[in-house]
């Protein structure tokens, strides 16, 4: 059974309009393809498979893949594959990852991929971005820094916890704009939390990020 839900959210220039795309696959639907109902799959080649990747708060869980996981293309071969996917440490609030694209780029989307059969799979985090030219930049704001003072802008909220049920299976989620660009960055920060607090399980098994640049 597919599963997706389209929501609409207002970026902070009046015109823009910044839009979140989620695919759920349950079940027979969650293959190793990650093939969706409206976001594309994983891609081998896209603007993040060469950028730098670095968690710049909170810790990697002993078990995780390491973080170059993000962006090889290499897809996990089962719904619960710890060491094919980026997650944090148990019992923890989350982390923060960031991608350097090495330039400035205009971006038409960034989508992330997850697969587990439980609390693992839902994904909860806000995207921030930068071009780095403000004089007030940081490239490494500490947990408690407001990110906006700093040269950060927030693209948009994610969350895809389901109301009902564990929220297992396979996600895909895509930001992309209704103008067909995000902005023109270098920087994007992924502010990731827990899915669930009850016990030590709530961290998202990340599978992919990928980040599309406007053609």
């Amino acid at each position: 059974m597919r599963h997706f839900l389209v929501v609409a959210l207002f970026a902070v220039a009046a015109h823009a309009e910044v839009t979140v795309t989620v695919d759920h696959n349950r079940g027979a639907a969650a293959t190793t393809a990650f093939k969706f109902a409206r976001v594309a799959s994983p891609s081998r080649d896209d603007v993040a498979s060469p950028a730098k990747v670095e968690v710049i708060a909170g810790t990697v869980d002993r078990n995780s893949a390491p973080i170059a996981a993000l962006t090889d293309g290499r897809l996990p071969g089962n719904e619960d594959e710890p060491e094919a996917n980026l997650f944090f440490r148990g019992d923890s609030w989350g982390g923060r990852i960031r991608f350097d694209l090495g330039s400035i780029v205009d971006i038409a989307a960034v989508n992330a991929y997850s697969w587990h059969p439980d609390t693992r799979a839902p994904q909860v985090y806000r995207l921030y971005a930068s071009d780095g030219t403000d004089p007030n930049f940081n490239p490494s704001p500490g947990v408690k820094v407001d990110l906006s003072t700093c040269g950060w802008r927030e693209v948009a909220f994610v969350d895809t916890r389901s109301k009902e049920g564990d929220g297992g299976g396979q996600y895909g989620v895509s930001i992309a704009d209704t103008s067909g660009s995000l902005g023109l960055y270098r920087y994007l920060l992924f502010d990731v939390f827990e899915t669930e607090s009850d016990d030590p399980w709530g961290q998202t098994f990340y599978s992919e990020i990928d980040v599309v640049a406007k053609k």
